[in-house]
């Protein structure tokens, strides 16, 4: 060290430090902004979910026809205590675990009559023509009356969902077109567990396999095949 170097005075700087009022205002504002972050981050995760919505239930509606009638408000799946469900084996099902497939439903009672046959015969064709789109859409018969449903239908009803329910429950839920009684209908339920279509009792199976396509395109961004297939037994399996 040179003697001028040594010569220096040495000198000390001191920095204020920040008021207890600015620390706050600096918390508030880095608080302000982590929140601003987690909505952009939410609203960013929704975008696909409300985007598809929107698309089908306000634009392509103007733009181009459906044959099955948009229900509106969407009405949603009851809980156990609304809406009591059980399977073939009488075993209480809650029909929250219906959701997070599209489902297809046909109401009606055991006996099975001929219009009834028809739409479950309806209602598996349509699923097949899905093709690889077909594990995002399940077949449920909600079976009315105290009758089960006669064994020889069971066989064609593999990989469908059999379940009992009370017919008054069903009526607050689902309703049928005026004039019609509520097993003339194929009902749709999105994976949310809104009912939120119901085809013509005299539905035509090209125009309303076409409805099918557009929703799983519109809801593709979101909604994928599969549910946690623990929740039925008999007529269960997929």
């Amino acid at each position: 060290m040179t003697d001028d170097a040594r010569a220096q005075p040495l000198t000390l700087a001191v920095h204020g430090l920040p008021s207890p009022e600015a620390a706050l205002q600096s918390a508030d504002r880095r608080t302000r902004l982590g929140r601003i972050k987690m909505l952009l981050v939410l609203l960013a995760c929704a975008a696909p979910v409300i985007a598809s919505y929107f698309t089908y239930h306000v634009i392509r509606p103007q733009a181009r026809t459906h044959h099955g009638q948009l229900i509106q408000p969407p009405r949603e799946l009851p809980g156990a205590a609304e809406l009591p469900l059980q399977d073939l084996k009488g075993r209480a099902v809650d029909p929250r675990t219906l959701k997070d497939q599209w489902l297809l439903v046909v109401v009606a009672d055991g006996a099975c009559d001929a219009v009834c046959e028809r739409l479950l015969y309806a209602q598996r064709q349509l699923r097949e023509s899905l093709g690889r789109e077909k594990d995002r859409l399940d077949r449920v018969w909600l079976v009315t009356g105290e009758a089960p449903p006669r064994a020889n239908l069971l066989p064609a009803l593999a990989g469908a969902q059999v379940l009992s329910a009370p017919r008054e429950a069903l009526g607050r839920w689902l309703r049928p077109d005026e004039g019609q009684p509520l097993s003339a209908h194929l009902y749709l339920v999105d994976p949310m567990g809104m009912w939120m279509m119901r085809l013509p009792a005299d539905f035509e199976p090209a125009k309303a396999k076409r409805d099918l396509d557009r929703l799983l395109r519109a809801s593709s961004s979101w909604d994928r095949a599969g549910r946690d297939p623990a929740i039925v037994g008999d007529g269960a399996a997929r």
